[in-house]
């Protein structure tokens, strides 16, 4: 196929297949970078400390992140192959494997099919539960790109809802109640990278939007809106969530990480044109990254130290709302 920079009339130059190209464009296609995304599911094993108690729950959750990243890497192929044609007329989607002829599109129906199975295998093997929560990830996300991408806010509330079902399922492979507060602030952070990411897509493509006709229905002080609504949203859950929601108040110590990271975020799309790709963004922009793992850390130091009782008492007295409820978050 012609190079993007190329006119697009005329007839594609032919692409020069090897064994090795094949191999390369297979794995390329499954989007290994949006496996990044499936950390979500590890987040009711850090909140709900179980690996200080069982730590072969830890075990499960690494083959439910491995599990979901199959299960939606199928659905990648699937929505590539059915897309193709468009995708060739799109700048950077014709450079896909499919789209630009690099994978035979036989080829990637049997690797939709292999992949498929391998997932589901690796879920059943988790939990009967998990298995159907990942068939039902898959099946939104179907939906969502025959149907709900084209329906003007519902689809980013749509595209919201799979972090929400990560998380979810995460709560569902090692058998925990998924609380509140880990549900809202999930909720909110999702819709937070949701709006971004349209705002930064319609910086890109202007309102015409190319293949992507949801962007004739919004406008950039629509999103600006929206943004405002959903960032205050995000902050004030969390921060909630430290002095009431958590199994400790020391847990505030984590804030001025969120607070960072948000900051961040809305700085890379803001100044950098970033954010149509919020998994590229989020693992390439190493700021964003050692904030990441120093919240990480710190939410795990504090959580291990308050289950071991190794936290001086300095606040004044608990504060009403938190209770010792087992499960993610309390």
């Amino acid at each position: 196929m012609q190079e993007a920079s190329e006119p697009s009339d005329g007839p594609a130059a032919p692409v020069k297949r090897t064994p090795f190209s094949i191999a390369r464009a297979s794995i390329k296609a499954l989007r290994p970078k949006q496996w990044a995304k499936n950390v979500l599911i590890l987040a009711p094993v850090v909140f709900s400390s179980v690996y200080l108690t069982d730590p072969m729950r830890l075990l499960d959750a690494v083959l439910a992140v491995a599990s979901f990243s199959l299960l939606a890497s199928s659905g990648y192929l699937l929505n590539d192959y059915l897309d193709r044609e468009a995708d060739r007329k799109h700048p950077k989607k014709s450079k896909r494997p499919i789209a630009s002829g690099a994978l035979p599109e036989g080829l990637a129906l049997v690797e939709m099919v292999v992949v498929l199975l391998i997932g589901a295998g690796i879920a059943w093997y988790v939990s009967p539960v998990f298995l159907v929560l990942g068939l039902a990830y898959l099946a939104t996300t179907m939906f969502y790109s025959f149907v709900l991408k084209h329906v003007v806010i519902l689809d980013v509330m749509v595209l919201s809802s799979f972090y929400l079902l990560r998380v979810i399922a995460g709560a569902a492979a090692i058998e925990v109640r998924i609380s509140e507060w880990l549900f809202l602030c999930t909720a909110f952070l999702a819709l937070f990278i949701g709006f971004h990411k349209r705002r930064a897509e319609l910086v890109q493509l202007g309102q015409g939007g190319g293949t992507r006709k949801i962007l004739e229905h919004y406008s950039l002080p629509m999103l600006d809106q929206f943004q405002a609504i959903v960032t205050g949203a995000v902050v004030l859950c969390y921060a909630l969530y430290t002095v009431i929601g958590s199994a400790t108040p020391w847990m505030v110590l984590s804030m001025p990480f969120v607070l960072y990271g948000i900051f961040r975020y809305i700085w890379l799309v803001d100044q950098r044109g970033e954010g149509d790709a919020p998994d590229e963004t989020l693992i390439k922009d190493g700021p964003i990254l050692v904030t990441g793992l120093l919240y990480g850390l710190t939410v795990v130091g504090i959580l291990i130290a308050h289950n071991f009782e190794l936290l001086p008492d300095i606040f004044a007295a608990p504060l009403p709302g938190r209770l010792p409820v087992p499960g993610v978050g309390g």
